[in-house]
């Protein structure tokens, strides 16, 4: 008797747990041969909201790690997909008929770009902050700290090197994020969900929602307690939709022009789209309570 084959049915990730759309919707799923492989669950605004709401959770937890632990567990995360290596060289081979040999480097790229913002989580607050000079008898520095929850759209083409571009120097900070993966790779991002949940990530910091941008993204930018969007990913129309969204709520808005070469050596714009820079202020001495001077 011939197998039936088990058909995989690729869930949301919200807040480090794997529930299906509350919609109850799916969409097909095809293989590079334009045969069925898969559902995936379609995502509505209410599974947006719930991911909101995890990366809210998820942050507070996130940004009071030290960045000597931030950097242990995006090491971690490596380390899972270090180990399934083979399973995301098929996943990409199966799903975007690539060269093997091609979608192996896709991989090994994407291990690279975790270990490489693994070690900067120590180094954000050296780079990015410092003492500032005045004049007048006081002592001000600048300290970097994260924006908070961040919504995203997956780039498409990259699926699993993109989709970590886009989602470790977010993290690597202290943010938290909400993602809408590339709707024709969601077995990919799914996986790579799979990998986190391995991982020693706190639940509600990085979520992962599968279906339309178009659909979930203008509500993730209009959201209140969104703090900030990328939307280097996002084709040009949906750009300007969200763009107007986010100018309902003081948002950050990282949009940089042109096409992003995720395979191109990461700089720093990434990092810095989504810190915020608080300056405190401290008198140099004291005051006395007696004679008036500073002692």
């Amino acid at each position: 008797m011939a197998r039936v084959a088990v058909s995989k049915t690729y869930k949301l990730y919200i807040g480090g747990v794997f529930p299906r759309s509350e919609s109850g919707r799916t969409y097909q799923v095809t293989d590079r041969t334009g045969t069925f492989m898969a559902n995936a669950a379609l995502a509505s605004r209410k599974d947006g909201r719930e991911a909101v709401s995890a990366a809210r959770k998820g942050h507070v937890t996130w940004a009071k790690a030290t960045p000597y632990n931030r950097g242990q567990v995006i090491y971690r995360i490596a380390e899972m997909l270090e180990g399934r290596r083979t399973e995301f060289t098929s996943a990409l081979v199966d799903t975007l008929d690539m060269d093997p040999a091609k979608a192996a480097e896709e991989v090994d790229a994407a291990i690279d770009r975790l270990v490489h913002y693994a070690g900067w989580t120590d180094k954000i607050a050296a780079v990015f902050g410092g003492s500032n000079p005045v004049s007048g008898p006081y002592f001000s520095y600048s300290a970097p700290e994260p924006t908070g929850v961040v919504a995203a759209v997956a780039p498409s083409g990259n699926a699993l090197l993109g989709l970590v571009a886009v989602i470790a120097p977010i993290i690597c900070s202290g943010n938290s994020v909400v993602i809408v993966a590339d709707a024709a790779t969601p077995n990919v991002a799914i996986a790579f969900a799979e990998a986190l949940a391995t991982s020693d990530l706190p639940a509600g910091v990085v979520n992962i929602l599968t279906g339309q941008a178009a659909e979930i993204m203008p509500y993730l930018a209009s959201h209140g307690d969104v703090n900030a969007l990328d939307l280097s990913a996002a084709g040009a129309v949906l750009r300007t939709t969200l763009a107007q969204a986010a100018s309902e709520t003081v948002k950050r808005v990282y949009a940089p022009k042109g096409s992003p070469d995720y395979a191109a050596i990461p700089g720093t714009g990434r990092l810095r789209a989504f810190l915020e820079i608080k300056t405190l202020w401290h008198p140099v001495g004291a005051v006395s309570l007696t004679g008036g001077g500073s002692y």
